[in-house]
């Protein structure tokens, strides 16, 4: 029987990232109640493909089933505060999928209100359990590399390479003004800072759109869901977020960094890369070989640290569910962040230290989303 049989999860949204929710869930034996969706039809015909138990016909009417515990949010970024705030209101824990608002303002709402309501509320940036990088966070903050001298790196796509490639996050009123930054470029920003345990204090940012008009389809398409399928019908729709970005990082103390985020990079599905220079060696990382952690000497060869269980830390093996030679990759991220979620909610202290992303961490995201934008447009430095 699993320990989490006291919980029962409610889901709002079923694009691309819901159902990997739902897996992870259903792999640690949490009870999912149901789904909700844009309309009762849609949340119907989700809840035939996914196996689910129920289909509420709108957000309201799954908050008030009392016996949901938390709600996952998978809807687009502008939903998110709302909903947010509506399910503390109503007394379930929350589970957001970045950004957590639109706005600092709204952000910093739903960490006093999640405070106030004793709840607990999750940013779900779960690429942060990638065993490898919880073991790099502690070989760093254990002080094993030295000082801290540079962090750079990226996050590469190709998924909006060609002008027929749409999805709602173009569109500034469903996603945001931040488009490749705050898709991608907030989960590299959020895993440094995360790894390192060094806050970005200041931002000088560059911003480039290169398709300037896109092919946007009259009818829907799931994330990703352009590579596999052309839409027969379109309409030009003029694109006023960065396809491309470029940002110099100052972070605490004397440490400088450079991110580079794109969305047109052709053969890079899904690409997330760090190099942390320190005063005795160095780490890299690569989401595409998530089970690999080169550590970088200047006096004795290299190494090359592979994903096993009895080589890592303590506080990293508690992520690690396979044995050495037995790969982890991006569905187990939502695993291992549930897990820890779920055990800090059954714990029953909403404000005991957390082991993930929580609402105050969405709320500096968005802070440092909104320097990033300020910066490319002044075209200067922006203090965090």
């Amino acid at each position: 029987m699993s320990k989490y049989t006291a919980v029962k999860v409610g889901i709002a949204g079923t694009g691309f990232i819901g159902p990997a929710h739902i897996e992870a869930l259903r792999r640690l034996g949490i009870q999912i109640a149901g789904l909700c969706e844009d309309t009762p039809e849609h949340a119907r015909q989700k809840t035939e493909i996914l196996g689910l138990p129920k289909a509420y016909e709108s957000f309201e009417a799954m908050l008030a089933d009392a016996q949901i515990t938390a709600v996952h949010l998978a809807t687009p970024n502008h939903l998110h505060y709302p909903q947010a705030k509506a399910a503390l209101l109503a007394g379930k824990h929350v589970i957001c999928e970045k950004p957590l608002a639109m706005n600092s303002q709204q952000t910093a709402e739903l960490v006093k209100l999640a405070r106030e309501k004793g709840l607990v509320g999750v940013v779900n940036f779960n690429l942060r359990f990638y065993p490898l990088c919880l073991q790099a966070r502690h070989m760093l903050q254990a002080g094993e590399m030295g000082e801290i001298f540079t962090i750079h790196g990226s996050y590469q796509q190709d998924w909006l390479l060609l002008p027929t490639d749409w999805n709602w996050r173009l569109e500034p009123g469903l996603g945001g003004e931040l488009r490749a930054v705050g898709d991608i470029g907030s989960h590299w920003l959020d895993m440094v800072q995360f790894v390192s345990g060094l806050k970005i204090k200041a931002v000088f940012a560059d911003f480039q759109t290169f398709l300037t008009v896109r092919k946007k389809p009259t009818k829907p398409i799931e994330t990703f869901g352009g590579k596999m399928q052309t839409a027969p019908e379109t309409i030009d729709q003029p694109i006023h977020t960065e396809d491309y970005a470029s940002i110099l990082l100052r972070f605490a103390g004397k440490a400088r960094g450079v991110l580079t985020v794109s969305q047109l990079s052709a053969g890079r599905k899904n690409r997330l890369f760090y190099e942390i220079n320190a005063a005795r060696s160095s780490l890299v990382w690569n989401s595409e070989t998530p089970n690999e952690l080169w550590i970088g000497h200047r006096d004795r060869p290299n190494e090359l640290l592979l994903k096993d269980p009895s080589l890592m830390t303590e506080d990293a093996r508690r992520f690690v569910s396979y044995p050495g030679g037995h790969n982890e990759g991006y569905p187990d991220t939502f695993k291992q962040l549930y897990s820890a979620v779920y055990d800090h909610i059954l714990a029953g202290d909403a404000n005991a230290q957390a082991a993930f992303p929580t609402f105050s961490d969405g709320h500096e995201e968005q802070v440092l989303a909104e320097a990033i934008l300020q910066s490319a447009k002044l075209g200067k430095w922006v203090e965090v």
